[in-house]
């Protein structure tokens, strides 16, 4: 998951899952499901910033639950990192991942 702030006053998502993480169409709309309203559940937690969640091939095998857990875990690191700082998320051009 990568992220940064926007200047729009809410949080928003972005999904990469590509054809790498499942052939199956009904696999990756899965993952998309379960990915979307897991932040929707968070939203109004959420800074303002934009969130982009890149599937690997590992989260076609995980089930339903516990890819919602770990995405909540997720949310959490990132609550606890803005409310660490001050100031924005991260300085401009800074690209770092979340790293499980």
């Amino acid at each position: 998951m990568r992220y940064r702030d926007n200047d729009l006053g809410h949080a928003r998502l972005g999904l990469a899952i590509s054809k790498r993480v499942s052939k199956r169409a009904v696999e990756r709309n899965r993952i998309k499901r379960l990915l979307r309203e897991s932040f929707r559940r968070v939203r109004h937690q959420l800074p303002a910033v934009d969130m982009m969640v890149m599937a690997r091939e590992q989260a076609a095998g995980v089930p339903g639950p516990q890819l919602l857990a770990e995405l909540d875990g997720w949310v959490k690191m990132l609550l606890a990192s803005h409310a660490a700082t001050s100031g924005p998320l991260k300085p401009a051009g800074d690209t770092t991942t979340i790293e499980r």
